[in-house]
């Protein structure tokens, strides 16, 4: 498994959303940040300034009195215990650029 550099925290993103269109659009904003891995639940590794960002752009879609959205960081020490039936442990994604 490959750690996640220094400057990025994997974020854990479970959302509650009761409207179709809203939760659609959530959903395909966080596909641009990280990987889809249950049902309204993201893994995504961001540096602070991807999570500003992220944060901002949910918000645009967003109705706080209805929708619920919480981001849980995952220190490095919590990352080496992530416990994972069924599926592949968390890791960052490597992007090349050419």
């Amino acid at each position: 498994m490959r750690t996640s550099s220094d400057d990025t925290t994997l974020y854990v993103i479970a959302y509650d959303i009761p409207a179709d269109r809203r939760r659609t659009k959530v959903h395909w904003v966080l596909c641009g940040y990280g990987s889809w891995t249950q049902y309204s639940l993201f893994e995504c590794w961001l540096t602070r300034r991807q999570l500003i960002e992220l944060q901002a752009k949910l918000a645009r879609h967003l109705r706080p009195e209805e929708d619920s959205i919480r981001f849980y960081p995952l220190c490095r020490a919590c990352q080496g215990k992530v416990y994972t039936v069924g599926s592949e442990r968390p890791q960052e994604s490597v992007t090349v650029i050419i």
